[in-house]
């Protein structure tokens, strides 16, 4: 393919325009309409129901690593990539009925608040700092970079500097006007245009190599199996429980993706919401990865696995359609993007404003939110070409992140199960792992002085193992070491998991019965073992 272009007609623009004049547009309305006060700019006032969640979650992460990044993973490497898919699925039936919870309880506007409530302020500025600094390099850098490479391929009209320059202004101007109230509405339109989209690129594309039976053949046996051998470079079974770690800071810890569920109107909401995203990656398998196959088989030799998205999409579809595809893609975009930049200015207006000078007005507050998401915006414009260096766009996703959050999982997990472990041990065992990971994945992932040293070559999702290990036992050793005060023990039985409120969700028969939080669970765990025992 070279550096070749793909090709737009006129009514394809006009398609992708109107979407752009669209979204700015509720952007303006929901700035007009909406209440004052910062809680119901970064949480929608706390009243969203469980379809807008369910749909923003989705949304949200359907961004770059999705579209772009698990198509030319499977392009690189087949089905394997679903266990991204399918564990994040498992992930959100435990955040919904074990974690969610006491997050609520401690009615907190940021998952880093909720280390203050749990331990004590320094846990919850060191976390927030990183997250802030995580959402500006991995989360919206990443998705500028996939939506910029994809619309510099598609025209010759603009580079990839200047068609991240475009993303970057239209999601900042709709998000710093609007906050999360315009996010979830338009994430929520955005997924039905997603999922509309990829569906049909998936049905097209079947239909171009012949139909489903032709799908898997003459396609390596490796391709097609969930399951790979210890000694595989891209994600060896022994891999497997890093991929987990993962979705666990993905899902349950994460300010960008938590932010919609703190904004519920209640746990059962919040709930259910959450389960329901669960049910949306699912379908994934058909929408983003069985297409990177059948682009391999199509287009055999393309530049990068990263084009695999935009080659589909631009000769496959019909005039017309390129544009709702090209809508579809900048809507996954700009899904991730206004999470990453609500949640960031979240995080320094909550975590670090506020506490430090609370007299501050809560007009003053949203003006300073709005200015943090421009400032966020501009760096991640600015810094997302960069990433290009990296072999795909997956894997600097998901590199980056191993070696740095398993100890910050750990401290979330462990507290809310282990009532006696305190303060300082979570606090050193956050910084151990930011100490020890960054320099690890520089070494390793970044520069290759780890290969040159003649080090063992141990694959970035086993690193996050070994990672959550070495948390588990600080965490531990430092707790036990250093005695929990009077202080931090107050309060914290209604901040660890409750087997009471389990017992009753697990007991007790909602009605009407679609609501019920047992049976969402239940569907979601029979749904994912029929996926994986598929391609087992």
């Amino acid at each position: 393919m070279g550096d070749a272009k793909f090709s737009l007609a006129t009514i394809d623009y006009i398609i992708v325009a109107a979407y752009f004049a669209l979204i700015i547009a509720h952007g303006v309305y929901i700035s007009k309409k909406q209440k004052s006060g910062s809680d119901n700019y970064f949480l929608a006032g706390r009243s969203l129901p469980w379809y807008l969640i369910g749909f923003s979650l989705f949304a949200s992460n359907m961004s770059g690593s999705s579209f772009v990044g698990l198509m030319g993973g499977a392009y690189s490497n087949g089905v394997v990539i679903f266990n991204y898919e399918w564990t994040a699925a498992l992930v959100l039936i435990l955040f919904a009925i074990f974690i969610l919870p006491s997050y609520l309880r401690a009615k907190i506007s940021t998952v880093p608040e909720f280390l203050e409530h749990r331990y004590d302020v320094r846990s919850r500025r060191a976390f927030s700092l990183f997250t802030v600094l995580a959402i500006m390099f991995i989360d919206t850098a990443g998705a500028l970079y996939a939506g910029g490479l994809v619309i510099a391929n598609v025209t010759g009209l603009l580079n990839i500097w200047g068609a991240v320059a475009v993303l970057a202004l239209v999601a900042g101007i709709y998000t710093i006007l609007g906050g999360l109230s315009a996010v979830v509405v338009t994430d929520t339109v955005q997924a039905v245009l997603l999922i509309a989209g990829a569906a049909a690129l998936f049905w097209i594309g079947l239909d171009e190599i012949g139909g489903w039976s032709e799908l898997f053949t003459d396609v390596d046996p490796a391709m097609t199996s969930l399951i790979l051998p210890a000694s595989d470079d891209f994600l060896p079974w022994t891999g497997l429980w890093g991929v987990v770690l993962l979705g666990f800071y993905y899902w349950t810890i994460n300010q960008f993706v938590v932010q919609r569920t703190l904004g519920a109107k209640s746990l059962k909401e919040g709930q259910v919401g959450a389960l329901f995203a669960g049910f949306l990656k699912l379908p994934n398998l058909f929408l983003m990865i069985l297409p990177g196959l059948i682009a391999l088989k199509l287009y055999p030799d393309l530049e990068t696995p990263d084009l695999a998205f935009p080659t589909l999409a631009f000769e496959l579809m019909p005039i017309g359609i390129r544009g709702l595809i090209m809508a579809a893609l900048i809507a996954a975009i700009m899904s991730s993007l206004d999470s990453a930049l609500n949640s960031a200015s979240t995080l320094v207006v909550k975590d670090f404003v506020q506490p430090f000078r609370p007299d501050t007005s809560e007009d003053r507050l949203v003006w300073l939110g709005r200015i943090v998401t421009g400032a966020v915006m501009v760096f991640g414009a600015i810094y997302s070409p960069f990433i290009g260096s990296f072999e795909s766009l997956f894997s600097y996703f998901q590199s980056s992140l191993s070696y740095i959050i398993p100890t910050i999982v750990v401290v979330y997990i462990l507290g809310l199960f282990v009532p006696w472990l305190n303060g300082t041990g979570a606090f050193w065992t956050i910084v151990a792992g930011l100490v020890l990971g960054i320099p690890l994945f520089i070494l390793k992932e970044v520069t290759g002085i780890w290969a040159n040293l003649g080090l063992p070559e141990i694959h970035y999702t086993v690193m996050s193992t070994i990672m959550m290990f070495i948390g588990i036992v600080l965490h531990f050793g430092l707790s036990a070491m250093t005695r929990t005060t009077a202080e931090e023990k107050e309060g914290i039985d209604d901040l660890v998991w409750s087997r009471d409120e389990a017992k009753e969700i697990f007991t007790t028969l909602e009605r009407p019965f679609w609501t019920d939080r047992t049976l969402w669970a239940l569907g979601l765990i029979i749904a994912t073992a029929g996926f994986v025992i598929w391609f087992w």
